[in-house]
């Protein structure tokens, strides 16, 4: 088995064109929206259905000694805060929006909260620990042992007047257009755009069979970030998953490999090499290049299984809501 890079390199120079005519060729099967709706309905019966006991088993695997005693006790118990967060995002309010309803809610459970306690549930200890383990324990009952993974990073505006797959994408036109820039002006640029945050960042590993995430990380400094704490948060975890494959987009070269490689073991990957790539590498970079040249067809259509990590982004983020939402909408 053996690839040279100028092989990798004449197959990289037209690798649009390649896939361009994989996607033409490539059948879609056209989405039944009958059958859709029914199947999306049914799903979210069964997730409604299905909360409560899952937040209710993450509450009792957890023991919580508390050292302080000063403060005021909270109004709502674990189970309910987390529940009230959990049914915040998916009802897509803000926490001002979220605080009136409990009001109206509490004509039939006598809860009555400010918008600030729903505001704090975001920096709660206690919220975080259970909604980890309602993650772990959701892996559990999906029986997952291996996983073909997908993994994909996105990001959440901070602002009304950013989009982030715009913005992203203006952030690689530009990225092209100053390959032949001196450092000193690559740093200025930088440097500009570090002064102000205008995105949360956000890296998942996804089963592409289940659609479930197997570990995430956020950051509000780089996708960079979020994807090593994604992967940090999967080596610590208290399951074992073993993951046989993993599909990755083109900022992921050589070096991010060799480090999933030490992480993760013997994984087979699947990454669209940069025009300029080369053979050195890692045994498993060099076994991917040659597949990538021997059978680039093949090789495409295991790579964009990872569709199913952007998809889901895209339907988490429709169902959730684009931005976070900490103050209500103004109207008019």
């Amino acid at each position: 088995m053996k690839v040279t890079t100028k092989e990798v390199r004449d197959v990289t120079s037209m690798i649009d064109d390649i896939i361009e005519d994989y996607k033409e060729k490539s059948s879609s099967e056209k989405r039944d929206w009958r059958t859709y709706e029914q199947q999306l309905a049914k799903r979210l019966r069964s997730a409604f259905k299905g909360l409560r006991p899952l937040v209710q088993e993450a509450v009792l695997s957890i023991k919580i000694v508390k050292c302080e005693t000063r403060g005021a006790d909270h109004k709502l118990t674990l189970e309910q805060r987390v529940l009230a967060l959990l049914l915040k995002h998916l009802i897509g309010k803000s926490n001002r929006e979220m605080s009136l309803m409990l009001i109206i809610f509490s004509w039939l459970s006598d809860i009555d909260v400010s918008y600030k306690t729903i505001e704090r549930l975001y920096s709660d200890r206690e919220v975080i620990l259970v909604l980890h383990n309602l993650h772990v324990i959701m892996l559990k009952k999906k029986g997952i042992k291996k996983a073909d993974c997908g993994g994909d990073g996105s990001g959440y505006g901070l602002s009304i007047k950013k989009h982030y797959a715009t913005e992203a994408q203006k952030l690689k036109e530009k990225m092209k257009r100053s390959d032949g820039q001196n450092k000193k002006d690559k740093k200025c640029k930088n440097d500009k755009i570090k002064k102000k945050q205008l995105f949360v960042y956000s890296f998942v590993l996804m089963d592409i069979n289940t659609r479930m995430y197997l570990a995430y990380g956020t950051s509000f400094k780089s996708e960079k970030e979020a994807f090593l704490s994604a992967i940090k948060m999967f080596k610590e975890m208290s399951i074992k998953i073993k993951i046989e494959s993993l599909r990755l987009d083109r900022y992921y070269q050589q070096a991010y490999v060799k480090y999933l490689e030490e992480q993760l073991g013997k994984v087979s990957f699947y990454i669209i090499p940069k025009k300029n790539a080369t053979v050195k590498g890692s045994w498993e970079w060099k076994r991917m290049l040659h597949g990538f040249v021997q059978d680039t067809q093949g090789f495409l259509k295991e790579y964009f299984k990872r569709n199913q990590c952007e998809s889901g982004f895209a339907e988490d983020k429709k169902r959730t809501g684009w931005r976070l939402g900490q103050k209500k909408t103004r109207q008019g």
